[in-house]
């Protein structure tokens, strides 16, 4: 079965740009996967200590016949590839790929949590979705469309760096 999977994509460290132009790439060359689309990249400040450079965010659609829980593991290994350290919560890293969404599921397990927890909360994470979605309504979200759920939550800095692809 195919199913579609959204990932956010963040990095700080190391050309966070050419970081996310990489992993774009990689993405597409996962096992049983494709990365369908993506959404512009962003720029945002930090969440959590402030004494980090500024984030390059992005959100890609796959389309995999991994399960979730493979898909995280793919996901897990291109962020070790590309050097990601974790050595504080919310600290500096030089990739972070989260698994948004899977389908319209919701999975609660001790690895995987999706919807993705604080996706709702990130307005790096909610207007790249909407900007690749478009103002759809995603019952997995709740009844508001994408692009409300985006405007409740972006802030002043937030910055397009590109056009969307």
């Amino acid at each position: 079965m195919i199913s579609t999977a959204l990932i956010g994509l963040g990095a700080n460290l190391d050309d966070p740009r050419a970081q996310l132009e990489r992993a774009l790439e990689a993405l597409d060359r996962l096992p049983l996967t494709r990365c369908t689309r993506h959404s512009r990249l962003y720029a945002s400040k930090p969440v959590g200590p402030q004494d980090q450079p500024d984030f390059v965010n992005a959100v890609a659609e796959l389309s995999t016949r991994l399960s979730p829980l493979a898909l995280l593991d793919q996901l897990q290994a291109l962020e070790q590839q590309h050097r990601r350290v974790r050595l504080r919560h919310w600290g500096p890293r030089t990739l972070d790929l989260d698994l948004l969404l899977f389908n319209d599921s919701r999975i609660s397990t001790p690895r995987l949590v999706v919807p993705h927890r604080e996706m709702l909360k990130r307005g790096f994470v909610m207007r790249p979705l909407a900007d690749l979605l478009g103002p759809q309504r995603l019952s997995v979200l709740g009844e508001e469309n994408l692009e409300t759920l985006a405007s409740r939550v972006e802030g002043d800095d937030l910055l397009p760096l590109g056009p969307q692809e």
